[in-house]
């Protein structure tokens, strides 16, 4: 007999809004583009929020949302409304040579294509944004880069321009440009997107020892192998942020499934002990768990009820497992121990995918 049960790690904030203290938080994000056939909606109400030290991993399918995202973190694009704030920034409040001296000192930014100046050396395109900054002295701004070439493996290759060394090396270089003045934050749009599997796992080692070293990571990938190796991923679908429950939960079923339960579910609460009574044989419902230990009751000869099936936290349980099973019939409720907090869509509003 196959226990309906599925996991997913516990920590997951709520996807309409931010707990806690968050390094980032974006509240509710609209951004909208207008061109000759009408307009078009990227973001649609976006509220999502980063915490110091994680690696945040963003994935989606093309046209998802995903780089307008980065966009709005950045600074590059501006929200049609909602609001970013970084630290104590809000970011769209300043204006832009604000914003590019903010940018400067807060963020790496890595891109896919690398975007080195071809006519300098690697030394000299990671020394460019210390120029730029102004942070460091003129005395100290070639041994940081040197460091930091260090740092990814490059200090023999320092006197290269960027065509003489492969795409791998490119791409090192272009994190070890980032880090020069030292950001909290490094966002990567498609890091790895033109490297080979051995030279993108490279790529992520280097990210995860920044991380190591207190730094926070934003990376939007298409690698759904590098994105479960990071901390946390949000899926975006169609401008919205899945309900990460159901991503952990669901990953078989489409993305506008996906997207229709996270509409859809209502979070609900049980007092320990106490029986969900919403559930019947008559109308199919689906429930996660997303906070404590939810017991499924089977009833025994003598007519009481023993607990033969527990699901915890990231846990799903679909109305038909229990009919498929031979569970028709079994009540389901919270233990004893503590209260149970779920999500769940029942009834007209049921779950058919």
């Amino acid at each position: 007999m196959t226990s309906p049960v599925r996991h997913q790690p516990n920590y997951l904030p709520p996807p309409d809004r931010c707990t806690g203290q968050p390094l980032i938080e974006m509240a509710q994000i609209v951004k909208t583009f207008k061109n000759a056939s009408g307009e078009f909606t990227a973001l649609k109400e976006v509220t999502a929020c980063f915490y110091p030290g994680e690696f945040v991993s963003v994935v989606g399918k093309s046209g998802s949302g995903k780089s307008t995202l980065v966009n709005m973190l950045t600074g590059i694009d501006h929200p049609t409304s909602g609001t970013v704030r970084v630290g104590d920034t809000y970011v769209h409040s300043l204006s832009e040579n604000d914003m590019s001296v903010w940018r400067g000192k807060n963020l790496g930014i890595v891109f896919q294509f690398f975007q080195l100046l071809p006519t300098l050396t690697l030394l000299e395109n990671v020394m460019l944004p210390m120029y730029l900054s102004g942070l460091y002295t003129p005395a100290g701004r070639e041994s940081r880069a040197l460091e930091l070439l260090k740092l990814v493996g490059l200090e023999k290759l320092a006197e290269k321009l960027p065509a003489a060394v492969s795409g791998g090396q490119q791409q090192s270089a272009a994190i070890a440009r980032a880090l020069s003045n030292d950001p909290p934050i490094l966002i990567a749009d498609e890091p790895t997107g033109n490297l080979d599997s051995r030279t993108a796992d490279e790529v992520f080692d280097l990210f995860t020892g920044l991380i190591d070293q207190g730094k926070s990571i934003l990376m939007v990938t298409h690698d759904i192998g590098l994105a479960r190796r990071t901390n946390r991923t949000l899926l975006i679908s169609d401008g919205e942020i899945i309900n990460p429950w159901v991503a952990g939960a669901l990953p078989h079923i489409g993305h506008s499934q996906m997207l229709w339960l996270t509409h859809h579910l209502k979070p609900k609460m049980l007092l320990p002990g106490e029986t969900l009574k919403a559930t019947s044989d008559e109308q199919d419902w689906l429930l996660m768990v997303t906070g404590g230990r939810l017991e499924v009751m089977a009833r025994a000869h003598n007519g009481n009820q023993t607990p033969f099936v527990n699901l915890e936290g990231g846990a799903f349980l679909y109305s038909q497992d229990l009919k498929t099973n031979g569970w028709a019939g079994s009540s389901v409720k919270a233990s004893l121990g503590e209260p149970v907090e779920l999500l769940i869509v029942e009834g007209d509003d049921s779950y058919t995918g």
